[in-house]
């Protein structure tokens, strides 16, 4: 491992070049329409004339109801889908683009069953997306995913087991390894702590942040876990009525007065959320439920 370690020494520092300065966009959805035709004819519209603005350096999550398309905006901020009309632009380059020139060495994905290769050992998934480049010799590429799978907690003996031989959380700390292998500045999250338990979601949780900080990424996170959203997000997207209805700081979602918000942020579940957090509860409309057509705070982006 002192070869790599000494080349990443030797090579002059990282200065971001090609990314805009911290707090600047660095992911822009504009006018964005999400059609799919429906069977027997007709088409539904999961999204119309949305707008969302991620910053360098934030931890963006995105929130809505069953059917309000936030894995269909994660796969179009990824290239995967095609949006009907509207403009997404990833790392100052139309997506389309970003995901013809080497995207794995920009974007990471940790998908939400980890989605590891079940006849790989662990170190070898975390090696594959850089050793299928063809850019560095094999005993480097070993090097480096040895590197990555100890950034995230596991330990040199666990290089050799297999998926199958894993727990939930080492699951998702292997497909974490595994999307950070390339060094991406832009790291999505699908769902990062579902499935986990209590400890283990919390560990994951306190690993993300670490991570976060440490090598100045900007995430993309879609999750229903309130613990996860209010431990981690430096914004939230709400999606509701076919577009982001509010996209700023937790505080502020709190006080947006919207049917989904009192429901799905200041229930049982999201006030026992907050509660554990030590998040007080607002005093708004919001909270003292407010019929859903009262005048409510200007909406922000």
């Amino acid at each position: 491992m002192n070869a790599l370690r000494e080349r990443n020494a030797a090579a002059p520092p990282k200065t971001g070049a090609g990314l805009p300065a911290p707090g600047q966009p660095l992911i822009e959805v504009k006018g964005l329409w999400s059609v799919f035709p429906v069977v027997g004819g007709g088409e539904v519209v999961v999204h119309k004339d949305l707008d969302l603005t991620v910053l360098r350096g934030e931890v963006q999550t995105l929130v809505g109801g069953s059917g309000t398309g936030k894995t269909v905006l994660l796969r179009q901020i990824l290239g995967l889908n095609t949006p009907a009309r509207g403009t997404i632009t990833v790392l100052g380059q139309p997506v389309s683009q970003l995901t013809r020139e080497g995207a794995a060495a920009r974007v990471g994905v940790l998908f939400q069953q980890g989605a590891l290769f079940s006849a790989f050992n662990v170190l070898d998934n975390i090696a594959f997306p850089l050793r299928e480049t063809g850019a560095l010799p094999p005993e480097l590429v070993r090097e480096a995913a040895m590197i990555k799978l100890e950034m995230v907690g596991l330990k040199p003996g666990d290089a050799t087991k297999m998926p199958s031989d894993l727990s939930g959380g080492m699951i998702k700390r292997v497909a974490l390894a595994r999307a950070l292998i390339m060094d991406p500045p832009l790291l999505m999250l699908d769902e990062p702590t579902a499935g986990l338990d209590p400890d283990s979601s919390d560990a994951f949780v306190t690993l993300l942040r670490s991570v976060h900080e440490e090598l100045g990424l900007t995430v993309v996170m879609v999750t229903h876990d309130l613990d996860t959203l209010f431990a981690l997000s430096s914004r939230v997207a709400v999606l509701a009525d076919q577009h982001v209805i509010i996209n700023a700081p937790v505080k502020e979602v709190l006080a947006f007065d919207h049917p989904f918000i009192r429901h799905f942020f200041l229930g049982d579940r999201g006030l026992r959320a907050m509660e554990d957090l030590h998040i007080q509860r607002p005093s708004t409309p919001a909270a003292d439920d407010t019929p859903a057509g009262a005048p409510a705070p200007q909406k922000g982006q």
